[in-house]
């Protein structure tokens, strides 16, 4: 039988904005799934103007694009037609843009792909040399910000969070990987804004939280709290899984950590420990990736390395090497130049370079500027055994050409 007439535009609208249903797009709205019928039929009523404001913001489209017809002396200019999409654009900064043809809106599909690109740049972070994946990253950002122009609904949505995550892994490759905190800021807040859009409460919350490791690092413990307590309150509006509170746990510690307040961040790991333990989980998110019990444990260990508790961190730190994975090389790095740093403090000289040199063949697989971080504090602690026969080694490891011309640019 042929198929009867209907509104096509309105149909259209709705399967780019990502309700393939008409009981999706009613729940949406509020309304019941007849209402929704009414309007795909070949004659729709003009809708309330309280529906014609939730249409054209969840379609991204103005009324006569989604194929209704202005009763008889209706104004063509009425405000709630023109209503724009593009004022939550504007968030991330772009330009608020006015109602879309019917034409102009990409098909519901492409929130998958480009979904897939930011995935897939997720997992490169662990093998991909920081300077070769961020200029992708940041060009996959760009079309985002465009997409966020060109889609409406749940589509936007899934953009946006798409967005906001390869924000948040542009601005952590600025921050541990390029040194550049001002520039990670930046795109940090630009992640934010993004989850916004998304109205993601818990890629809120990440983003949150790396962003006090700015602060953190820098020493200013209050901004860092500051951050922490915006992170902890977008945490309870998830629910966040034990694994994200615990991370935050962590967060915090580290930022006390390098503030001095050494027993406020011991405290701080052992209720993520807690967490850990009897927490109810809420399911993880594929993002939150950068974090697990072994990534604890480390944490765990520098602190107890900054409080002057060796044995205590030299256990720990050996048992992260234990546990930690093939694809795990940044953070092997980091911890062989903590265990550097512990056999440095406790006088064994020749285990610290040792360990140092472990973590510059770590360096030299897979670079990861924290890690050198970790080296070269190790070093300045031992100059003054500059001239022992295993520091000149590890000079003659630490000082190539590239690593000292690095040295120098930062």
């Amino acid at each position: 039988m042929p198929q009867s007439a209907s509104n096509i535009r309105l149909r259209s609208a709705r399967h780019a904005a990502g309700y393939r249903s008409q009981q999706e797009l009613a729940t949406a709205l509020g309304v019941g799934v007849r209402q929704v019928r009414r309007w795909e039929s070949e004659n729709p009523p003009w809708p309330h103007p309280d529906l014609q404001q939730a249409l054209t913001e969840l379609l991204g489209q103005d009324m006569e694009s989604l194929g209704f017809t202005p009763p008889a002396g209706r104004d063509r200019a009425d405000p709630v037609r023109r209503s724009l999409i593009g004022a939550s654009a504007a968030a991330v900064g772009l330009a608020a843009v006015p109602m879309q043809s019917a034409a102009a809106l990409q098909p519901a599909s492409v929130a998958g792909d480009f979904e897939a690109v930011t995935r897939s740049h997720r997992r490169l972070y662990w093998s991909v040399a920081p300077a070769t994946l961020h200029p992708a990253a940041v060009a996959h950002a760009a079309l985002g910000c465009t997409l966020l122009t060109e889609t409406a609904g749940q589509t936007r949505r899934t953009v946006a969070a798409a967005l906001a995550e390869t924000y948040l892994l542009a601005g952590r490759i600025e921050f541990f990987d390029l040194r550049d905190a001002d520039r990670a800021g930046k795109s940090l807040l630009l992640a934010l804004q993004a989850a916004g859009q998304a109205d993601d409460p818990l890629l809120g919350s990440a983003i949150l939280a790396h962003s006090a490791f700015v602060p953190g690092w820098a020493g200013d413990r209050d901004a860092a709290v500051e951050r922490m307590v915006a992170a902890r309150t977008y945490a309870r509006r998830g629910p966040a899984s034990a694994l994200h509170l615990a991370w935050l746990d962590a967060v915090e510690a580290e930022c006390e950590t390098r503030c001095g307040n050494v027993r406020t961040a011991l405290h701080l790991i052992g209720h993520a420990e807690d967490v850990l333990a009897t927490g109810v989980e809420h399911g993880v998110p594929e993002w939150l990736d950068w974090f697990s019990r072994v990534r604890l444990a480390a944490f765990k260990g520098n602190t107890q390395l900054k409080a002057g508790h060796l044995p205590q961190a030299r256990t720990t730190l050996l048992g992260v090497l234990d546990d930690l994975t093939a694809t795990e090389d940044k953070q092997r790095s980091v911890v062989y130049g903590d265990l550097a740093a512990v056999e440095a403090a406790a006088g064994n000289l020749e285990e610290a370079c040792a360990y140092a040199c472990r973590a510059l063949d770590q360096l030299e697989v897979t670079w990861y500027a924290t890690g050198m971080d970790r080296v070269r504090d190790v070093r300045r602690t031992l100059a003054p055994h500059q001239h022992d026969q295993c520091v000149r080694d590890l000079d003659e490891r630490l000082y190539g050409w590239s690593t000292t011309v690095s040295a120098l640019a930062r």
